[in-house]
């Protein structure tokens, strides 16, 4: 392993956007990349999003009913607030 800190999985989680992103520092980039390396675990998560990214950039407004989407709106802003659904 280099000389860089060693990154936990919590941190991974907290920059994953900005790994996919392509945002992270290069010294950043190692460390996440380094610690996909050894877990597995965070290996499934990063893979995870990239296909949530995916499917998610497939979805067109029109293909979620007036209704549901408003809920869904609802949901969020409220989530956003710290409001329980």
């Amino acid at each position: 392993m280099s000389e860089s800190i060693e990154m936990r999985c919590q941190d991974l989680v907290e920059v994953i956007t900005d790994y996919l992103e392509g945002a992270l520092s290069p010294p950043e980039r190692l460390r996440f990349e380094e610690h996909l390396a050894v877990c597995e675990d965070c290996r499934n998560y990063v893979e995870q999003m990239r296909a949530t990214i995916r499917l998610a950039g497939a979805l067109k407004t029109e293909s979620i009913p007036d209704g549901v989407r408003e809920q869904l709106l609802t949901a969020f802003r409220d989530w956003k607030r710290g409001r329980p659904t």
